[in-house]
């Protein structure tokens, strides 16, 4: 993918990714302690998980995590609760990701700061509260659970540069997944792909701020 031309002047709005750009995840902690409640080996979580259609009807925010749950108890062959799931599935917040909070502050300084995540009301419920303090930099959090669109999708990128309200062309969008920059790129957005937040800091030096 080619990178985008950043220079200064040339954002009028940040736009950042939650999972692994601002607040790092560790699906590894789920399957240890999804393993654990069922008494199985992780690896047989791992051969049978995969993100099929439940789980992008649970980002859009279509089926609760009842439903969600019941999905993957069929899925992977275990007997655990409701809870013990919840458990799991919330275990993967790993801490916020190493370097990145101040480069929000710092931006957060000259250009006005959004995020945009696709993500389920039970991870929406934690990660607000456990994450209240670096959630502050963002003027808004726009989750896919509550917005019914999930990246990439191309509704999901025009829903929320209407949002913002300021020309797709001036918003800079962070994410990991490359799927999802050339999702944005398709619809106009400058966009980053976030290895680490190294990727985030040479972005900010490019604009200038």
């Amino acid at each position: 993918m080619t990178e985008p031309h950043l220079v200064p002047g040339s954002a009028d709005a940040l736009l950042f990714d939650l999972g692994r750009v601002v607040i790092d995840v560790d699906f590894s902690k789920a399957v240890a302690c999804w393993a654990g409640h069922a008494g199985c080996a992780p690896d047989d979580i791992v051969s049978r998980y995969v993100q099929d259609e439940a789980y992008h009807h649970h980002e859009r925010g279509t089926i609760e995590d009842a439903a969600f749950f019941a999905n993957l108890r069929k899925m992977l062959g275990i007997t655990i609760t409701d809870d013990q799931f919840l458990e799991g599935w919330n275990a993967i917040f790993a801490g916020e990701v190493e370097g990145v909070v101040p480069l929000l502050a710092r931006a957060a300084k000259h250009l006005p700061l959004y995020a945009f995540s696709n993500t389920n009301r039970a991870h929406v419920a934690y990660f607000s509260t456990a994450y209240a303090e670096v959630l502050s930099h963002f003027r808004e959090v726009f989750l896919s659970s509550s917005i019914g669109l999930r990246k990439p999708d191309a509704e999901a990128y025009d829903h929320v540069v209407r949002a913002i309200g300021v020309p797709a062309e001036r918003i800079v969008f962070f994410d990991d997944l490359a799927a999802n920059i050339e999702g944005a790129r398709a619809r106009g957005l400058q966009a980053v792909q976030v290895r680490s937040s190294a990727d985030v800091a040479a972005a900010l030096d490019a604009l200038g701020i």
